[in-house]
């Protein structure tokens, strides 16, 4: 018998669905705003189709005090140029999950997402991330809790997981029919194990494998793959070879804002040109996320983004030693300038 899920918004995307994954400090609001630009303002044909918002502890929203929540909350901020954006939570709460989704919801994402693939051993102690591949029974509860918390908010958002192939060796044919059993309207596959973190090739025969499960249990959740693309014309030819339904980016996004839209802004440009956009977009980088960000996250979490701006070009390492010593946008901008001024002509 056919199982009938909740897909929300998910039934409306043409497929296969192009998104940019949750990355733990990096897409933030300042980051999902320069790709939003980016990547689809003037180009109807550009993605992602849809953004996620960094992973928020359901804990922390829930049990935090006053000024703990609303740090927290900096991390659901989004802008309307973002939609559709998703937003994700994580935890081992029941209680927690459920309130935690319940503010969520009322904060008009379009989605929910939770995440059971996070290998981070501080996010496992708590039984979330993926520590849940080992506990399907909790994980399922997680899924029921969150649908319940979505329900009294009397919105009608769709939930979704991501997760991985399995903790310590590939446990698809067990776990991913735990999770369809809960009719969930997405579930992402990082296609790495948890003991494999990133450390070894994506296996998209895993994907496959997984639209196979989706298709004999009759599910109509839609299965998104995840690891190891690096460009749109990647992802829309993995979704063709596996069936899946969409494809998640990651790694691919860093100092490449033009990821999704290449054709827009990027493709016709010389090498000069090219570098200056690049580093253009990182000064405007900087600037909003020290306009939304100041006071709630440390500056140097730029510094990451900084290292993949400036990459590839002549004089990139003396450009990058120096922007790693900056401390705020304005000397963002006078190093990123001077650079301009003296090497690009």
């Amino acid at each position: 018998m056919s199982i009938v899920t909740n897909l929300g918004f998910w039934g409306k995307i043409e497929k296969p669905v192009i998104a940019l994954a949750p990355l733990a400090n990096v897409t933030d609001a300042a980051f999902r705003r320069i790709i939003a630009k980016y990547s689809r303002m003037g180009a109807p044909d550009g993605g992602p189709d849809v953004l996620w918002t960094e992973f928020v502890s359901a804990d922390g929203l829930v049990l935090a005090d006053p000024k703990g929540k609303q740090k927290l909350l900096f991390d659901l901020i989004f802008s309307e140029s973002e939609r559709p954006i998703v937003a994700q939570i994580f935890g081992g709460n029941l209680s927690t999950i459920e309130k935690a989704a319940n503010i969520a919801a009322g904060m008009g994402f379009n989605g929910l997402d939770i995440n059971m693939g996070c290998p981070d051993r501080a996010v496992e102690k708590q039984c979330a991330g993926a520590a849940l591949i080992k506990n399907p029974k909790l994980a399922r509860e997680i899924i029921r809790s969150a649908k319940k918390g979505i329900d009294a908010s009397g919105k009608k958002i769709p939930l979704s997981v991501k997760t991985r192939i399995g903790y310590g060796k590939n446990e698809l044919d067990n776990w991913l029919p735990e999770l369809l059993s809960e009719e969930p309207a997405v579930i992402t596959i990082h296609a790495r194990t948890r003991k494999e973190m990133s450390l070894v090739p994506a296996r998209w025969d895993s994907i496959k494998r997984a639209v196979e499960i989706r298709n004999n249990a009759e599910s109509k959740t839609l299965i998104f793959g995840n690891g190891d693309v690096f460009d749109v014309a990647s992802a829309v030819q993995k979704a063709k070879e596996t069936g899946c339904d969409g494809v998640m980016l990651g790694r691919a996004i860093f100092g490449n804002p033009f990821l999704f839209a290449p054709h827009k802004y990027y493709e016709d440009k010389t090498e000069s040109e090219k570098i200056k956009m690049k580093l253009s977009v990182a000064v405007e980088h900087a600037k909003l996320f020290e306009e939304l960000l100041s006071g709630v996250k440390n500056f140097s979490i730029m510094k990451k983004h900084f290292k993949a701006y400036s990459s590839g070009f002549t004089g990139a390492k003396e450009l990058r030693l120096k922007l790693m010593e900056t401390q705020n946008a304005n000397q963002v901008k006078d190093a990123i300038y001077d650079f301009l001024k003296n090497f690009i002509k």
